[in-house]
């Protein structure tokens, strides 16, 4: 294959690269998304096999990571695919250490000469260090969404603090910094500089995540992910590869774009995020429940709430995606809608473990998208809604968002409170992930309703029939 048509195919990708991007930007497009992505990613990949001399080793490896890929994707559950996506940005950030520190060993086999550029050697240090970030912070990640903070204090998903941790942050960046640019300079291949170099990075993608409380790690997600793009785009550039250097390039990009639309979102610095100094202060601890009182009743009691209000605004949360209850609430909806009822969806753009994980769920059980509200369109709605049903959420409804000292001040929430009555669902009063008590289970309007989501929203179901 000549390198004029490597590249005529390589553009062919880089635009079903896009096209995918464009697609997953709406719930509507998202399998036409995806649809192109995979088609772009076969194209490249045919392409490289094409163009590669020792393809049966790479063949190999490609079966290997399939036959996983493929048994893990049939066996996940849509509320594990949160921390599936903080597993895979893990991998992508070691293959990219991996592959820096084989053309550290051996340049001559990717075609660089020995002893390295200097701009071979700017691109080595920038693509490992940022894949060092993103695999152990990836990892950090992946335990706090995994639930893993029982059993190792790192992967709490309350905030983990202690004194001086920004300044250490900070020297141990310089650190890094110091050891990669003797690393750029070295006329040799330096290897004491560039494991001294990935050594700090591994260790601050540690200390980056492990500062951030549950209730923000959707924004992790998107931070991970960006820094998993410009990994590979990195490392793109040392092999110079076109294809990979496009791929990493847009999948860096979309990641930061997204990462600053949370950061708006929950009212957080960028760079902030980027640098793992947001989440909750020092010292902030969750709010005493024990001695409160609620009001709670049955289905039924919500199900002729429901069944006599004008108008319904369900919230969904992460307690729905555990109990997958989607389904249940499309056609408790339905029968709402059937009985002369106005029924919405609420969206908060950080609920669940990832960016859109709502839209997602919704989308699986074909609930028009019409009726899916994004929360900054719903909220000056909520003031004069009937009922607000809340399913599962907990942090992104809570109004000691609006508390100066809380943990969450300034994140935007959905403002449920506001209603003229609140149905609130979940299976006891424990706290939401940001560790957090929520004063709207208090109200003399909200009335809760205890038990699985699923549970709970089929007994609606019934009674509304």
């Amino acid at each position: 294959m000549s390198a004029n048509q490597v590249a005529l195919w390589y553009l062919a990708a880089s635009i079903l690269f896009i096209l995918a991007l464009k697609g997953l930007s709406s719930p509507v497009s998202a399998r036409r998304g995806n649809l192109f992505g995979m088609i772009g990613m076969a194209i490249a990949v045919l392409v490289t096999l094409a163009v590669t001399k020792k393809v049966t080793y790479i063949l190999i490896a490609a079966a290997v990571g399939a036959t996983v890929g493929a048994f893990v994707a049939r066996r996940v559950q849509m509320t594990q695919m949160p921390e599936l996506v903080a597993a895979m940005h893990s991998l992508v950030g070691m293959a990219a250490v991996l592959i820096a520190a084989s053309v550290v060993n051996n340049p001559a086999a990717f075609g660089i000469a020995d002893p390295m550029p200097t701009g071979n050697r700017l691109e080595l240090f920038i693509g490992s260090f940022v894949g060092a970030l993103t695999f152990s912070g990836s990892v950090i990640a992946f335990g706090k969404l995994a639930g893993l903070g029982k059993k190792f204090r790192l992967f709490s998903s309350a905030p983990v603090l202690f004194k001086g941790q920004h300044i250490l942050n900070l020297v141990l960046a310089l650190m890094m910094t110091g050891f990669g640019f003797a690393f750029f300079l070295a006329g040799d291949k330096a290897w004491t500089a560039f494991l001294v170099m990935l050594g700090i990075a591994f260790a601050l993608g540690v200390l980056i995540i492990i500062p951030i409380g549950g209730a923000d790690m959707p924004v992790v997600i998107s931070m991970l992910n960006s820094y998993s793009g410009w990994a590979a785009a990195g490392i793109g550039f040392s092999l110079n590869n076109t294809m990979l250097i496009i791929a990493g390039s847009l999948v860096g990009s979309s990641g930061a774009i997204l990462s600053y639309i949370m950061c708006k979102a929950m009212n957080r610095s960028f760079f902030s995020v980027i640098l793992g100094g947001f989440g909750a202060a020092e010292g902030a601890v969750a709010a005493d429940s024990s001695q409160k009182a609620v009001r709670s009743g049955s289905a039924e009691d919500a199900a002729f709430l429901l069944a006599n209000a004008e108008s319904v605004v369900i919230v969904p949360g992460y307690g729905l995606a555990v109990a997958r209850a989607q389904h249940a609430v499309k056609e408790m909806a339905q029968k709402l809608i059937a009985k002369g009822v106005n029924v919405r969806y609420a969206i908060h753009p950080v609920a669940g473990r990832m960016p859109g994980h709502m839209n997602v769920l919704l989308a699986e059980a074909e609930v028009p998208y019409e009726q899916v509200v994004e929360m900054e369109d719903i909220n000056s709605d909520l003031g004069t809604t009937d009922v607000v049903l809340v399913l599962g959420a907990n942090d992104v409804v809570n109004p000691l968002a609006h508390e100066k000292g809380s943990p969450i001040y300034g994140m935007p929430i959905i403002e449920a409170h506001k209603a003229r009555t609140v149905l609130v669902n979940k299976r006891s009063m424990a706290a939401g992930y940001a560790g957090l008590d929520n004063p709207l289970f208090y109200l003399d309007k909200t009335m809760m309703v205890f038990g699985d989501a699923k549970k709970v929203v089929e007994d609606l179901v019934k009674a509304l029939e």
